[in-house]
């Protein structure tokens, strides 16, 4: 269980920190809150302290004996301030201590993830821009906000990331500083990522489908994770359970001819493309118009035609210095079977990065988790293990490595 203290500032988005007070704590998390004297009008002391467990934090001169002003801070693992307004986020990258909460910044000393909040004039304006450079030039996490609606009739980015977004961005800090790091120093801006992710559907008839059991839950992670680290996101999504997170530019699929279409256009002035998805491997040769109806005791026959190769496509037309990372799920009784296997693959796809599944039993699919090994050319070079986010952010590193050692 780890100690986190959500920092809640004064903005109309503040109803969606309860929605992600609520995700932290129903993980298992010890969570103290901390609003600004503006935030609890928004939302009132009440309303946090059922949620957490805990009394409120707001005032610096309340419990004077336990120091909270340094208490908190010291004490934390993880620091997340949802909504982080523009003032907040000035107050901030200014050392201000005017209030419990940027007393609780200053004294810090674990990760710090912010969540910013505010109208599209203010994220854009060059005063906001220079504080979220400060904020990051110190390993300040600063998410990308969505773009979307925001309060009355406006719209553009400066909406609140959804609070699943936020977790998984926080956590992923939390589980490793280098993660924590890559997000607060854009490691990854300047690079064009294309992710694709889901199962695709090949049509028997009009209502029917051939598919397959993924989610997309590792490649919508791998798109959260490349954005929050700077990159400008392509995700080509076939079938997926979940939203896109925001930031990334969505192009929807449903067959594999679809996805190998798609993913060739989005590809072809890419840094990194990473194939998550899933594609069929058949498809019928000749669907019917009309739903397929029962005919007594007979059963159905139907043709497959194998589909398009799209990772080894993609290999195959790389431009120079493009990484291409692809994804294998594999039953294995072993890890000896497991590389095996994903050797063979590698060679046959071209690629330059194949991150190996052990999808025996029905593992993986549907998963927070994941447990994966990487493997280029020279043999396996990394494992990652944990939520599929911190599993994408080490997929993301072993790629821009490779990446740049490519470009040399």
């Amino acid at each position: 269980m780890s100690r986190i203290v959500l920092g809640v500032a004064g903005g109309i988005a503040a109803y969606k920190a309860c929605l992600l007070l609520r995700r932290f704590t129903e993980a298992g998390h010890d969570v103290q809150v901390v609003p600004t004297a503006n935030a609890l009008s928004f939302v009132g002391e009440t309303t946090w302290a059922a949620l957490s467990g805990r009394p409120v934090a707001s005032d610096v001169m309340a419990d004077a004996h336990l120091v909270n002003h340094v208490r908190l801070g010291r004490e934390a693992d993880l620091v997340v301030v949802a909504p982080a307004t523009a003032d907040l986020l000035a107050r901030a990258a200014s050392g201000r201590a005017d209030d419990l909460l940027t007393n609780v910044l200053l004294t810090a000393t674990c990760p710090v993830v912010m969540a910013p909040a505010m109208h599209t004039e203010m994220w854009q304006h060059a005063a906001t821009r220079a504080n979220v450079a400060t904020l990051r030039s110190r390993g300040v996490v600063v998410l990308r906000p969505a773009e979307g609606r925001l309060t009355g009739p406006d719209t553009g980015p400066g909406r609140l990331p959804e609070p699943e977004d936020i977790e998984a961005s926080a956590l992923a800090a939390l589980d490793s500083p280098a993660t924590a790091a890559a997000m607060a120093s854009q490691d990854l801006a300047g690079l064009h990522v294309v992710v694709s992710a889901g199962g695709t559907r090949e049509p028997l008839d009009p209502v029917r489908f051939v598919g397959n059991s993924s989610s997309g839950l590792m490649g919508v992670a791998l798109a959260r994770a490349a954005v929050q680290r700077g990159a400008a996101v392509t995700l080509v999504a076939a079938n997926v359970a979940v939203e896109a997170p925001a930031g990334v530019d969505v192009v929807r699929v449903g067959t594999t001819s679809e996805l190998a279409s798609a993913m060739t256009d989005a590809a072809a002035g890419a840094h990194i493309v990473v194939m998550a998805a899933a594609p069929a491997d058949f498809t019928p040769v000749s669907p019917s118009p009309t739903k397929l109806k029962k005919s007594g005791d007979a059963g159905l026959s139907v043709e497959f035609a194998q589909t398009t190769d799209v990772l080894a496509g993609l290999a195959a037309r790389r431009p120079a210095g493009q990484v291409v990372v692809g994804f294998a799920a594999e039953t294995a009784v072993d890890e000896a079977e497991l590389v095996a296997l994903g050797t063979a693959k590698l060679a046959r796809k071209g690629c330059q990065l194949l991150v190996l599944n052990n999808v025996s039993g029905g593992a993986v699919f549907g998963a927070a988790d994941n447990q994966v090994l990487l493997l280029a050319p020279s043999g396996v070079t990394g494992r990652a293990a944990g939520s599929k986010t911190v599993v994408a952010h080490q997929i993301l590193t072993a790629a821009a490595d490779q990446h740049e050692r490519t470009a040399e």
